[in-house]
């Protein structure tokens, strides 16, 4: 069987994403986890900034359209509102709305904000999947890399190993240091955060579906392709979970809105335990992320948190 998003995905979703029918998810209490799945290893998120179906059905992306031909991959995932960068990283990462973390529009700072969040640990901050991790599992090593400086604000430090951040879109050296991160740490629990803007950065420049962020899809591919070939030669591809996220999408040279076209955004995952060349109709949104990376990982979620575990995609 051809492994390929566009043999076996694209005929299938496509025609719901024209039409907008997925649903955002309702909040429900924590899942209880099967009893006869083990506890994740490692999870990495290979995370893209401003992805749109369109663009990312039109990239050229073979190493992407392998991995998540071994997973399980939604195109009709919905993102939280407003549809920009902070509020939705933080709902990937906090499972849960603005409503509940108050991170409501890219200017959110720790001392700085409108709506103040519904639950806060000492120091001011919102309950974070790292901070869930490191408490329930004390050998527990995280890990964000990033290239946007506000996207680490909503975070609070102390339950982060190793954070790195780089400047004027820069990337490439983040997947070498993750790599080396999870490389040291092959025998300890891990969660890897792995961000790039320089995606959104070119739809907002040259126009969402110009030719120019089409590429700058297809130059990530080519990074996270070289990224899993480590891995694999490393013997640790096998029993990692990968998630590919993004945030929002885009139309013309901006986003923010409710089309879908900025409002609906692929979402995926393979690994261990996770259904093959499996189409997710279930309605799924942003929040649900850390939702799922808790439940692989055998973690109840917070009672403040809103997101629920996507049932369907497990074997």
């Amino acid at each position: 069987m051809k492994n390929s998003r566009r043999s076996f995905f694209k005929q299938g979703l496509v025609g719901a994403v024209a039409l907008g029918t997925a649903s955002i998810s309702r909040p429900v209490a924590a899942i209880p986890t099967e009893t006869n799945a083990r506890a994740a290893k490692r999870i990495v998120l290979i995370s893209l900034d401003g992805i749109c179906v369109e663009g990312y059905l039109k990239a050229k992306t073979p190493n992407l359209d392998k991995l998540m031909a071994e997973g399980s991959l939604s195109l009709d995932t919905r993102v939280v509102m407003p549809s920009v960068t902070l509020p939705n990283w933080t709902s990937h990462l906090t499972g849960s709305g603005p409503e509940q973390h108050g991170v409501v529009d890219n200017s959110w700072e720790i001392s700085k904000f409108t709506l103040p969040a519904i639950e806060k640990d000492s120091a001011g901050y919102y309950p974070s999947v790292f901070k869930v991790l490191k408490e329930a599992i004390p050998q527990m090593k995280t890990a964000f890399y990033y290239n946007w400086i506000n996207l680490f604000y909503p975070y609070n430090k102390q339950y982060l190993d190793e954070v790195s951040y780089l400047e004027e879109d820069a990337y490439v050296p983040n997947y070498e240091k993750a790599f080396s991160f999870l490389k040291a740490n092959r025998t300890d629990p891990t969660l890897v955060f792995l961000y790039s803007v320089h995606t959104d950065h070119a739809g907002h420049k040259y126009k969402w579906m110009s030719p120019e962020y089409i590429r700058s899809i297809e130059e990530a591919d080519v990074e996270i392709g070289r990224f899993i070939e480590k891995m694999k030669q490393e013997g640790l591809y096998k029993d990692t979970h990968f998630m590919f996220l993004t945030d929002h999408g885009g139309i013309n040279y901006g986003h923010g809105g409710v089309s879908t076209d900025e409002m609906i955004v692929p979402w995926g995952i393979t690994g261990p335990g996770i259904k093959k060349e499996f189409k997710i109709t279930e309605p799924n949104n942003t929040v649900n992320t850390a939702a799922v990376i808790l439940h692989l990982f055998k973690i109840k979620q917070p009672l403040s948190w809103t997101g629920e575990v996507i049932k369907s995609i497990f074997k």
